[in-house]
């Protein structure tokens, strides 16, 4: 298949460089002050919107996607290199979650991007912590470590119109009909698996029009409830301007057009209620096989002869037209960045005296490269206490002597109040 419209990806920012621990050593200075640099900022990972991207096929057999980690600093007070953020495109209409299935972000138009993991934050050198109290700081921090983890993408195709029926109804013929798109056709339900897109162009006078039309394969009853593929089906529905909605006048079933119409809105509506108040076109199609006791008063189109396409697809450009104009009153026309909204300090207890703190700032305090040095534990401190982290302990019941985790940092809890 060429085309896939789900996919999980693996996301992987890069990590922080490690500050750098030095002091001056030169001719006639034989007390230098510190100078070790920083460490430079892992790579981040962005999803951006792409029109010129139709699938998510580019991430089902290689899933993972990793930045480069920051240049460690050195002396001198010589920064490491930040490493540069890595763009992965992926098509209009992706719909972001976690693996609790949380929705993180919908990136609806070129250009939308989320922050899918973000990079380690570069480690300062021991130059950052000279003080009047400390002159001689022999402590640097580690590089954060970058962000990883799995993500599932979904596609909802955007389109202008939706051609929405049962099997075998025609809609592939229709849609290789009036544009340039090559489904599988063939005469029996089910030939279509996935959906194609066709770009539809009309000559005006002034200008030519186009429109993007979705061959969306066909439904089958209780496909709202996930009978057969019917939600990954329906999905593609959903940010259709117009819909389309095609019956069968020579049904191999028997089932007439206005009992395929109900069982067709019904279906709608079951899996998205305001799909039912979305524009609509209703024909019938096969007219050239439609016998002729057929009871249908609607536009008759039939693929193969012609009959009924042009004054269609005139229906189709000004439902469209309108449609895009009622849109653009509604939407806004700068790029939406989705950020992760920032962590924040919490208290777990895992035994009687036992505690974890979680939270990205808390794991940041933490990450000096030599606890064992008194000013950097002092350090560690001030900036955890700064950070509410005491006033969370004792809000969770820590009490003197219980054992704390704060990633790899393990301490007994002392009361400073």
């Amino acid at each position: 298949m060429n085309f896939v419209d789900e996919c999980n990806i693996n996301v992987e920012g890069g990590d922080g460089g490690a500050g750098c621990v030095s002091f001056r050593r030169e001719a006639h200075v034989s007390r230098g002050g510190p100078d070790g640099g920083d460490g430079g900022t892992g790579g981040s990972i962005w999803l951006v919107a792409d029109h010129n991207s139709a699938s998510l096929l580019a991430f089902r057999d290689h899933p993972h996607r990793k930045a480069k980690s920051g240049k460690h600093g050195t002396s001198k007070k010589k920064h490491g290199t930040s490493a540069a953020d890595i763009e992965v495109h992926v098509p209009e209409g992706t719909v972001i979650y976690d693996f609790d299935g949380n929705q993180l972000a919908d990136l609806t138009r070129h250009g939308d991007r989320f922050l899918a993991a973000e990079g380690g934050i570069g480690g300062k050198g021991n130059a950052r912590f000279l003080s009047n109290q400390r002159r001689a700081p022999a402590f640097a921090e580690q590089g954060e470590v970058g962000q990883e983890r799995w993500l599932r993408l979904e596609l909802k195709l955007v389109a202008d119109v939706a051609l929405v029926g049962f099997p075998n109804v025609g809609k592939s013929t229709l849609i290789s009909r009036i544009s340039a798109a090559k489904p599988k056709i063939a005469n029996y339900p089910f030939t279509t698996l996935e959906p194609n897109l066709g770009v539809v162009r009309i000559e005006d006078d002034d200008q030519d029009f186009e429109m993007v039309v979705a061959d969306i394969p066909g439904l089958i009853e209780g496909a709202a409830e996930g009978k057969g593929l019917g939600h990954q089906f329906l999905r593609h529905v959903e940010r259709a301007r117009v819909l389309l909605i095609m019956l069968d006048l020579a049904p191999w079933d028997g089932v007439s057009p206005e009992a395929q119409e109900v069982a067709l809105l019904a279906e709608l509506g079951a899996y998205q209620p305001d799909l039912l108040d979305r524009p609509r076109i209703v024909i019938g199609s096969k007219a050239d096989m439609a016998p002729a006791t057929i009871d249908f008063d609607g536009l008759k189109v039939s693929s193969i002869t012609g009959d009924g396409i042009p004054r269609l697809l005139g229906l189709m450009a000004d439902a469209v037209k309108q449609a895009r104009v009622e849109q653009a009153e509604l939407d806004e026309s700068e790029i939406v960045i989705h950020r992760p909204v920032a962590e924040t300090i919490s208290v777990e207890r895992i035994r009687e005296d036992q505690y974890v703190v979680h939270g990205r700032p808390a794991l940041r305090a933490v990450r000096l490269s030599d606890l064992t040095d008194p000013g950097a534990i002092e350090h560690a401190q001030n900036r955890l206490d700064s950070l509410g982290v005491n006033k969370a302990l004792r809000a969770a019941g820590a009490r003197e002597g219980d054992l704390v985790h704060i990633g790899d940092l393990s301490f007994e809890y002392e009361d400073d109040a």
